[in-house]
């Protein structure tokens, strides 16, 4: 009888584990497509190489594609598409000026399309990038007060009481 693991072990159970991850499901989901626990998932990552190494890949993909796509988004971009147009044209007899037939034919017309920047985009790239110069929060140093404020309060609390 072959162990539970040896499927996972061959290339189109590698290819599934990685692709499980590549998709964004956690290591707890891929388990539960294994048919495993998650404690066993860990203990097979540690003990095959392979298993740990296709998740490692299918996450490091799947990252890439977002940051990418998250780059494009923050700068625009512009696409070029094809898309197909109907032109009809009429022919006439050249002696009787009658028309003789519509003629239709399909052409692929290229179309631009810009994207333009997100400026949502743009914001959480650079507080993720360069936290210390775009975050929202910003640090207000105290200064020394020389005891004039001091002064001041107990100045105030006498004349209270």
């Amino acid at each position: 009888m072959a162990a539970k693991y040896d499927q996972w072990l061959t290339e189109e159970g590698l290819l599934r584990i990685q692709g499980w991850a590549r998709d964004g499901l956690t290591e707890k989901d891929i388990s539960k497509n294994m048919r495993i626990g998650a404690s066993t998932l860990r203990e097979w990552k540690a003990k095959f190489p392979t298993i740990g190494a296709a998740l490692k890949e299918g996450k490091d993909v799947a990252d890439r594609v977002v940051e990418n796509a998250l780059y494009k988004s923050a700068c625009g971009y512009t696409v070029t598409i094809r898309k197909p147009v109907k032109l009809k044209t009429i022919e006439y007899d050249p002696e009787t000026g009658k028309k003789i037939r519509d003629v239709e034919k399909v052409v692929a017309v290229e179309e631009q399309i810009h994207f333009p920047a997100q400026v949502t985009a743009q914001i959480f790239w650079l507080k993720n990038r360069k936290p210390a110069q775009w975050r929202d929060k910003t640090d207000v140093q105290q200064l020394p007060t020389n005891g004039v404020l001091e002064s001041l309060l107990a100045m105030e609390k006498g004349a209270k009481t």
